[in-house]
């Protein structure tokens, strides 16, 4: 049952090809935090299928009549091959994120995705990670590549992958409810880390 916590809304964006469990983590963890978070899909179509073959049925797109990014708070790249291509080549969803990080809105990416950010110059002079095949990418584009699985540098949250999910995941939810969220959110999954 979902309780919600804050006025505040995600959207996590996924494309054909992404890494469904990066998304889906991230997802699970904002709405056992109350968080208000929607699957949203960068195509006319709301089945989205997956590297692994996963159809995941999102609740908006940002084709629908009405949609707009700035309905949220913060943007959310999940990502998978070539699910981050897909993202990458989507001109609404790259303007959207580099008009938030622009202006100081939160934007989080996580495995491959992190590329994006670097290849729109969203994370020159920025520490950031990513999966390790891609740190070349943000390091060519004059981030400061750390290997912390979860690292903030302002606005800009950035994960290294599947692995680290649930790390990104507790982060977003500190960012927008605080440790005490966090420790909470913690218990309901029995979180180990």
């Amino acid at each position: 049952m979902f309780r919600q916590a804050t006025d505040k809304r995600v959207a996590v964006f996924f494309a054909d090809g992404l890494e469904e469990c990066e998304a889906l983590v991230l997802v699970d963890l904002l709405f056992r935090a109350g968080v208000p978070c929607d699957k949203v899909s960068i195509t006319g179509n709301l089945a989205v299928t997956s590297s692994h073959e996963v159809t995941v049925v999102c609740d908006a797109s940002i084709t629908d009549e009405g949609f707009s990014f700035d309905d949220y708070d913060m943007l959310v790249l999940p990502g998978g091959m070539p699910g981050t291509k897909n993202l990458r080549a989507c001109e609404p969803l790259c303007k959207a994120v580099t008009d938030f990080v622009k202006s100081s809105r939160p934007v989080a990416a996580i495995c491959a995705a992190p590329s994006i950010l670097a290849e729109l110059g969203l994370l020159e002079g920025r520490n950031a990670t990513s999966n390790p095949n891609f740190q070349h990418v943000l390091s060519e584009h004059g981030a400061t590549v750390l290997q912390d699985p979860v690292v903030v540098d302002g606005n800009v949250t950035t994960s290294k992958g599947l692995g680290t999910a649930v790390e990104l995941g507790l982060q977003l939810v500190r960012h927008f409810l605080g440790e005490e969220a966090v420790e909470a959110t913690k218990q309901k999954i029995v979180y180990q880390g």
